[in-house]
């Protein structure tokens, strides 16, 4: 396998001897789906490419394969964002890395690998989450590329996307051009903040997990990620309530890997790893090398053809905006537009709240327990509040311990039928609106 890789990364300076000869196959002449108001082939066009500068977010599987992709095919200004080290299991998919670089940041060794095999490319790498870097840090890309395993910060970025649109600037609308894989399964979208469907409007064709009853995590857990949920659920709050957990933070994800490894060693059940308790905890996505390269050949070309107008992209205004790809029986795509949603809480300039039937007997923790499962809200950890009062927040510590008694009271009691609720999510830079209907 290692020979396999060195082989294929080495022939990466071949292909960039000959990615020029046909690159301008397309560039230097028009072709069938051109549009000849917005297409001046030639080198115009060369010298536009090669001056984009783009943002991939993700060096991992999937970010490995865009960054290649991406300098392969004429763009030189490229950045790229990943927090994450490189681990020993991460070896055989993410080809950019070898077992000397585990340890180090992902983004870094990516871009130097990446920069010595492509001639004339500038990749420049932050270490780091993309919630470190602000608007004005957005606002210089032409596009932004997500090669995310993380179903929370794809709505990150999306909001923060959606929220840099001014009307009266036409630059401030960055395209997203979005990879995800799962197995043997994933999927290609562009998202034109503000025009298109949105990460959110779309929240609901990623499932999330089936919960795992409580009693079940405390008393008789028969799986390692029951044993991870316990110590993420559980011990956390009992151990260590006063933290707040940050599912980014190596020390806390450490500390959970060693109390579920614990737990699992009393009852006897094998499998925890470091990588299985990132991936719990997190909600991260799992992949494979074929699907990877797939997916990312799909949006690398949507990359290059909205950086062109060689063709039509994925969510030009009228079309398709959403390809989904199937490997694992026989291969199958699939194309279609993705709509915008009224109510989406993030995009939609006139959203109103959604009405909710509940259960007027139901508690409120009962409620905020639901959160999680609902395909269209997912949040973990909610804060709620009515316009007149707070009804549960979790921070601070202090207003956490003056709303708490509201957990174990009823819903009729603290709202009214009909009433408008608000629910907030510290992952989140957006707010839910609700309107509760007793049953």
């Amino acid at each position: 396998m290692v020979d396999q890789v060195s082989e294929i990364c080495g022939s990466m300076e071949g292909l960039t001897l000959r990615r020029r000869k046909y690159l301008d196959k397309f560039l230097t002449r028009e072709g069938p789906f051109t549009d000849p108001d917005s297409f001046m082939p030639g080198e115009p066009v060369i010298e536009s490419l090669s001056r984009t500068k783009v943002l991939v977010i993700g060096a991992g599987g999937l970010g490995c394969e865009i960054l290649k992709n991406l300098a392969l095919s004429g763009f030189k200004d490229i950045h790229v964002i990943d927090m994450d080290t490189i681990d020993v299991s991460n070896l055989n998919r993410q080809f950019l890395f070898r077992h000397a670089d585990v340890g180090k940041y992902k983004a870094e060794v990516a871009a130097k690998f990446v920069e010595k095999r492509v001639k004339g490319v500038k990749i420049t790498p932050y270490c780091g989450k993309i919630q470190d870097k602000d608007e004005e840090y957005y606002m210089q890309f032409a596009l932004i590329v997500c090669g995310l395993d993380s179903i929370e910060a794809r709505r990150w970025i999306n909001a923060m996307l959606v929220g840099m649109v001014d009307e009266s600037n036409p630059d401030s609308m960055k395209p997203m051009v979005d990879g995800g894989t799962e197995g043997f399964k994933g999927q290609a979208r562009v998202i034109l903040p503000s025009m298109t469907s949105c990460f959110e409007c779309q929240l609901d064709m990623h499932a999330p997990r089936a919960a795992v009853p409580l009693c079940t995590l405390a008393t008789i857990p028969r799986q390692p990620q029951h044993c991870i949920e316990w110590a993420h659920i559980i011990a956390w709050e009992e151990e260590r309530k006063e933290i707040t957990l940050d599912t980014d933070d190596p020390e806390h994800i450490t500390w959970l890997y060693q109390k579920a490894l614990k737990r699992a060693h009393e009852f006897n059940i094998p499998g925890v790893t470091y990588s299985m308790t990132q991936g719990v905890v997190k909600n991260i996505i799992p992949a494979i090398a074929s699907t990877n390269a797939i997916i990312a050949a799909a949006v690398c070309n949507e990359a290059f053809k909205i950086a062109t107008n060689t063709n039509p992209f994925l969510g030009f205004p009228g079309t398709n905006n959403y390809m989904m790809y199937t490997g694992d029986d026989s291969i199958y795509t699939y194309t279609f537009e993705h709509e915008k949603k009224p109510d989406c809480p993030v995009c939609s300039t006139d959203a109103v709240a959604r009405p909710l039937t509940v259960d007027g007997n139901s508690t409120l923790q009962d409620f905020l327990d639901s959160l999680a499962e609902r395909p269209e809200a997912q949040l973990k950890k909610p804060a709620i509040r009515t316009e007149a009062k707070s009804l549960y927040y979790q921070f601070p510590p202090g207003l956490e311990e003056q709303t708490r008694p509201n957990l174990a009271k009823k819903l009729s009691e603290l709202v009214e039928n009909g009433e408008e609720v608000a629910i907030t999510d510290p992952a989140f830079p957006l707010q839910f609106k609700y309107k509760l209907i007793f049953k």
